[in-house]
């Protein structure tokens, strides 16, 4: 059992979100001096897997940061905390939603090409971020789709808006099956998560509030909170002094917190 070795210096986020970005100086000189013995077995062997360094550092960027910030909301030593893996939903296998043991607080992590984001709450939480796919990605999943979601993304007319529609549509997706264990293992099509308001609109996840992120320009990201109303999402930086310095605790506490610019709850 992880048991507090500190004080916490970030108060949960109650019924909202907080939201962690990070975009890692993928340099050799930083990967030397990322504070990488924090990390578990598990992690040092999945980091040494990757062939690209850049996915390398991404890699080993995410996972220090994710270690660093629960330790401030938790007061455990971020190499003493204990993950572990929900049931899988699908099968009822232990590979489902990453867990944080013997603690309330509920993560997700994604990272893509240069671009972590962490979502840290009390209730149940996916995060997705990815680069805009091509248009031939976009074309060939775009018949696994919910029909609906199939038949807004065929009326877009120039192939670079249907491109960008169906990235956020995608990170909506994939942060939803994150925060419900199941990865793509669930089906495309069995959920609707499209933008129509209209009356005649299919029913999207009930008791999620599943919405996109702003993001740089090359890339989309998106969240999935279970939540019971309205929530705020609070963002803030991960500095790359806060991965490299022998204690971030100060860092991350004294970080504050930008203005995130969330989307209306109608572009779901």
């Amino acid at each position: 059992m992880s048991k507090p070795s500190g004080t916490a210096r970030i108060t949960s986020p109650d019924q909202d979100m907080h939201l962690w970005v990070c975009h890692p100086d993928l340099t050799e000189e930083n990967e030397g001096a990322l504070v990488t013995d924090e990390l578990d077995a598990k992690e040092h062997k999945r980091a040494t897997a990757f062939i690209r360094p850049n996915d390398r550092l991404t890699y080993l960027s995410a996972h220090i940061a994710l270690r660093r910030l629960l330790s401030a909301y938790t007061g455990i030593a971020p190499g003493q905390l204990q993950f572990g893996r929900d049931a899988c939903p699908c099968c009822d296998r232990p590979h489902g939603r990453p867990v944080l043991r013997d603690s309330p607080l509920h993560f997700s992590l994604s990272h893509s090409h240069g671009v972590v984001l962490i979502g840290i709450a009390t209730s149940t939480v996916g995060i997705d971020v990815q680069r805009v796919p091509s248009l031939e990605t976009t074309n060939l999943c775009m018949p696994d789709l919910h029909p609906m979601e199939q038949k807004e993304l065929a009326e877009i007319e120039e192939d670079t808006d249907r491109q960008l529609a169906f990235g956020r549509l995608w990170t909506r997706k994939e942060a939803y099956f994150k925060g419900l264990g199941t990865g793509l293992g669930r089906e495309l099509s069995a959920d609707y998560l499209g933008t129509d308001e209209g009356p005649d609109v299919a029913d999207r996840p009930e008791g999620w509030v599943v919405q996109n992120l702003p993001s740089c320009p090359a890339h989309v990201a998106a969240s999935a909170l279970l939540t019971g109303g309205p929530h705020e999402i609070t963002a803030r930086f991960v500095t790359m002094e806060m991965l490299t310095a022998a204690d971030a605790l100060e860092l991350i506490a004294a970080e504050p917190s930008m203005c995130s610019d969330i989307e209306p709850s109608a572009d779901r």
